[in-house]
């Protein structure tokens, strides 16, 4: 058991690949892209809305469609059924991703520049728990807004729970909820930096045999 611990502590004192740090930077790129681009959207079909209402997120604004009016209407919409206006300063996430996804990429960089495997894996770890936290207090939010309603609203309706990818009916609306690119660019940031940490791991062992 020793000499495992030992060995493994050896591998991840090594230097980051020259392919891994190439796959770092590739993935510090889509990870900066992403930033930038629509991470999820959420539409709303009706007979009466056939073109749909949209709300586009991103990590520090959300941006809705027909030139910023479906939120003003959806927000009409969610007052008759005694839901809580959406507004961007309620969202404390977007605050806080555009900071988180710096540090990442500073992470990143150093793991680039001077970094060891343990970088690496610290990186992957604290990116991994980063996304399941947010994705889960995405899903909180979901669920506040369809389960706190105001029973003097116009209209009553069981509480009920957004779906967060998908679609469901909710009264005579299909309610949507899918991944943008964004969030794929994220994801593709995670891969990079799981293939950086393998491709560095397997020329530390191949190093020390």
């Amino acid at each position: 058991m020793n000499a495992r611990l030992s060995a493994m502590h050896r591998i991840l004192d090594r230097p980051v690949s020259l392919a891994g740090r190439g796959l770092l930077l590739l993935g510090i790129l889509l990870l900066v892209l992403g930033a930038t681009l629509p991470l999820w959207r959420i539409s709303l079909v009706a007979p009466q809305y056939a073109e749909g209402l949209t709300l586009d997120m991103y990590a520090y604004q959300i941006v809705a469609g027909n030139g910023g009016q479906d939120l003003a209407e959806i927000n009409t919409l969610n007052h008759y059924i005694g839901m809580k206006p959406i507004a961007q300063a309620d969202f404390l996430e977007m605050k806080v991703i555009p900071f988180a996804i710096g540090v990442f990429a500073l992470l990143g960089l150093r793991a680039v520049m001077v970094g060891r495997i343990m970088n690496i894996v610290d990186l992957g770890v604290l990116f991994l728990y980063f996304g399941t936290f947010s994705l889960g207090s995405f899903a909180w939010r979901l669920y506040s807004y369809g389960h706190h309603l105001d029973p003097r609203a116009p209209m009553t309706i069981e509480p009920f729970m957004p779906v967060v990818i998908g679609s469901q009916q909710i009264a005579n609306f299909v309610q949507t909820s899918v991944p943008l690119a964004g969030t794929f660019c994220m994801g593709a940031f995670l891969l990079c930096v799981l293939l950086a940490g393998w491709q560095s791991v397997r020329e530390a062992r191949r190093d020390l045999r």
